[in-house]
């Protein structure tokens, strides 16, 4: 409601000045948030409208107060110098749509949304870096359905990669394993890990001989070549790998709906698709000289122009390439400021694209399988069922044949890339790939979801076992290195967390059953985890740490669990059920009684509570406008810190003035609805008890 509200107001305070000043070009409507309520609940600068209006804010601001008339939800405008307007919100009217959970309707941003993230190599168990990206990538897909947005969710699998051909080395030249005995490996529970020990090994033999990095290189080359038996077994190692990636990402109630793989986009020829469209499009060039030599190379992006416009023109009107081609590329240099007279790219502004030896590089690939998303390669995968989750969700897998009846996937109207901030060079090009092209439209349309990485606090890293050295013990935070092995596994971190968790719930409630203790472990942990994946913003650098996630205190995810319980409490002892009294008490209480329990300076409080629990539809559009997840998390909190003071303060179900209960109560409804829904979208779920 209070986004509806802020938009309604923003909208009407133009359509008021565009009535008395017909001639001017006018700004944005800005609106801010008071630091306290007391001083209202927007704030409105008018400084903006001062130079197109020829007149002084102040005098602005006053002719607005005085002359708008009635917004309904408003209450008052009182003009502050020098020039804002500060808008009261009527505080009965918002506060009994809230109690009806009035859901005014908004536009829905138009096509399907793709949302790509986890991309886990699939050559080893997945690690705590992993389970940041999932739970943004999950959390953000939450938001944008939570907006109405249609979404589909995909997670790409690169199981033709160097990743996978070491864990094939480690298998057939260190372990020196049959295909058949791999193959019975690959049905053991814990394959995933045992591949996370073998893959360290690899690394360690390479170091010890730089001659073994044939091996990788003959293997990556069947691999990619296909129809062998060392392709063979590293599909099925790959194969197996993700389906113990899926089961993990499941315990965080993370589920995808299709899996594009890598092998598809070679054996499809993807490539050779967009290869011709680039270089007929001038976006790429073949190099005949220099370290490129024999390369196909495109500008880096951020360097400067590229040769796809100067290409499209000679197209259009040039009929002799070797006499025009120079005038043109001169012609578009001086319009953009620089010397495309020669026609090169110097050596440093190249991006390699297809090596001299022929072969593609990941960028390239990426460059078709974005073509494909967008509806603009003109192949399609083919698909098959892949893993079927408990709650009976299909998800899909490519294949070179695939089923006759599958989803639509690809042609979508949006995309967002959950990728950590190391890829921002090659989401770049992709990028530049695409407009060089000419397709604007699909390139403004492309977010890289950036984030940074995940280590550990010393302290962490100490209770995993791991053998710490004085100058690790110093750091605010220790890295972690798949190659070497040190690391946290993403089940090995949730095992302990739930082991954590329970402790606790075994203490405070040794009446439970052991089943249903290990239920509500599950939920606390589930919660910590995620909640603090979240709550720092996506260019932080996370130090994970067991005893601040589980805390019951602070900014957390079971403070937050904790305020629903205490929430779902106060209706248990009074014998009712909250959803019920929501509907058939709180949606009933009249204007008048809200007015009367929600005015003056005496009810500030409670009505700050009452304002943060109409936030949570600004906060997603805040959360998705920005790929900022963190603003979610700070709501959570904010609610839980809001409620819990008001549950210290005010004795609920002792008030003896019965309309006052009711309201109290209301408030609490209310709150707690904000919460659950809240908490849901960061995918966490609120146990019975805590």
């Amino acid at each position: 409601m209070y986004r509806y509200l802020e938009q309604r107001l923003a909208q009407r305070l133009l359509e008021f000045l565009r009535g008395r000043y017909p001639e001017a070009t006018l700004p944005a409507v800005v609106i801010e948030q008071p630091p306290k309520v007391a001083l209202g609940d927007f704030a409105i600068p008018v400084f903006p409208f001062a130079k197109p209006l020829r007149s002084a804010p102040l005098k602005i601001a006053e002719s607005i107060g005085a002359e708008i008339g009635s917004i309904e939800g408003i209450a008052e405008f009182k003009v502050a110098p020098p020039g804002y307007l500060n808008v009261r919100i009527d505080r009965a009217w918002l506060a009994q749509a809230l109690a009806r959970d009035s859901v005014p309707s908004e536009t829905v941003a138009a096509g399907k949304i793709l949302v790509e993230h986890t991309s886990i190599n699939p050559n080893k168990a997945a690690h705590i870096g992993h389970l940041r990206n999932a739970v943004l990538g999950d959390t953000f897909v939450r938001l944008l359905r939570y907006a109405g947005c249609e979404v589909d969710v995909q997670n790409y699998i690169d199981n033709t990669g160097v990743q996978v051909a070491d864990v094939v080395v480690g298998f057939t030249h260190l372990a020196k394993k049959s295909r058949t005995e791999i193959e019975a490996l690959t049905r053991e529970p814990r394959f995933d890990y045992y591949c996370w020990d073998l893959y360290a090994r690899v690394s360690q033999w390479y170091e010890q001989d730089k001659q073994n990095l044939k091996a990788r290189s003959e293997t990556l080359h069947a691999i990619e070549e296909g129809n062998n038996e060392t392709a063979a077994v590293a599909e099925m190692i790959a194969s197996a790998v993700l389906r113990q990636h899926l089961e993990t990402m499941d315990r965080l109630d993370i589920e995808y709906d299709f899996l594009p793989r890598e092998s598809e986009i070679l054996h499809l020829h993807f490539w050779d698709a967009a290869f011709a469209k680039l270089k007929d499009a001038g976006v790429l060039i073949y190099e005949n000289e220099g370290k490129n030599k024999g390369c196909w190379v495109m500008r880096r992006a951020g360097t400067g122009v590229t040769l796809a416009e100067p290409k499209r023109k000679m197209r259009q009107g040039a009929q002799d390439y070797d006499s025009e081609i120079d005038d043109i590329l001169t012609e578009i240099g001086t319009q953009a400021g620089v010397d495309l007279g020669a026609r090169e790219i110097s050596e440093e502004d190249q991006k390699v694209i297809v090596r001299s030896n022929g072969t593609v590089g990941y960028v390239g690939k990426d460059i078709a399988y974005h073509m494909w998303k967008f509806g603009l390669l003109g192949r399609d995968f083919g698909y098959r069922k892949f893993y079927r989750y408990p709650n009976q969700h299909e998800c899909w897998i490519s294949s070179v044949d695939g089923e006759k009846d599958h989803p639509h996937f690809g042609d979508v109207a949006e995309i967002y890339n959950v990728i950590d901030a190391r890829q921002s060079e090659a989401q770049s090009t992709v990028i530049e790939a695409l407009r060089g092209m000419g397709h604007n439209e699909a390139a403004d349309h492309y977010t890289h979801f950036s984030y940074e990485m995940v280590a550990l606090t010393p302290r962490c890293a100490a209770e995993l076992g791991y053998t710490l050295s004085e100058e690790d013990k110093a750091r605010s935070y220790v890295e972690v290195s798949g190659r070497k092995g040190f690391g946290v596994k993403a089940d090995d971190l949730l095992d302990q967390l739930i082991v954590s968790a329970k402790g606790e719930v075994d203490s405070r409630h040794p009446e439970l059953a052991d089943e249903e203790r290990q239920s509500i472990a599950r939920q606390i942990a589930v919660g910590a985890l995620r909640y603090f994946m979240l709550k720092y913003t996506k260019q932080s650098v996370i130090a994970f740490d067991f005893k601040e996630a589980l805390s019951f205190e602070g900014e957390t995810g079971p403070y937050a669990q904790y305020a629903v319980v205490r929430a779902n409490g106060i209706f248990n002892k009074a014998g009712m059920d909250a959803d019920d009294f929501a509907g058939k008490v709180a949606s009933k209480i009249s204007a008048e009684d809200f007015s009367q329990f929600l005015n003056g300076e005496a009810a500030d409080e409670i009505w700050e509570l009452w304002l943060a629990s109409s936030k949570t539809s600004y906060v997603v559009n805040q959360c998705i406008t920005t790929t900022e997840p963190a603003y979610l998390a700070k709501h959570a909190f904010q609610l839980a810190q809001l409620f819990n003071a008001f549950y210290h303060r005010y004795p609920i179900l002792s008030e003896a003035n019965e309309k006052r209960k009711q309201f109290l109560l209301a408030t609490v409804a209310v709150v707690r609805r904000e919460l659950i829904r809240t908490l849901a979208v960061m995918g966490i779920t609120v146990p019975p008890v805590m």
